[in-house]
């Protein structure tokens, strides 16, 4: 796997983190922390990738363009964020997921997501 930790650094900082992943178009696995969580965060992400996908493609039929970005809450208190980012260079495409505790700060995650994207595209526009 890539070396994603020091751009997901801040984002392991935000109350109410449990885990997160970054996934490839293809939904490979490029990031994984699963170390606050006895989730399986692999499956989760996968899991969540493919339910997102559906969603975009929902979207466009319908006549809009695809989903950015997800928020579910259960009913016991937790929140998935799925957000898609596209790289500048074609074909990279990357899907963030993250699991919170319901009283985390998810807002604060959000932001965090969206800026550690740029440096994590970074990353995979080198190569």
């Amino acid at each position: 796997m890539l070396d994603f930790n020091e751009p997901m650094k801040k984002l392991k900082g935000v109350k109410g983190y449990l885990g997160a992943a970054i996934l490839n178009k293809e939904g490979e696995t490029l990031y994984m922390d699963e170390e606050s969580t006895n989730t399986d965060i692999a499956y989760a992400a996968s899991m969540f990738n493919d339910a997102f996908l559906e969603i975009g493609e929902t979207a466009i039929d319908i006549g809009f363009t695809p989903a950015q970005m997800l928020e579910a809450r259960t009913e016991d208190g937790y929140v998935f964020l799925v957000q898609s980012i596209a790289g500048e260079k074609a074909g990279n495409k990357l899907t963030f997921f993250a699991i919170f505790k319901g009283d985390g700060n998810v807002p604060l995650a959000k932001m965090i997501i969206e800026r550690s994207s740029s440096k994590v595209l970074a990353i995979i526009d080198a190569i």
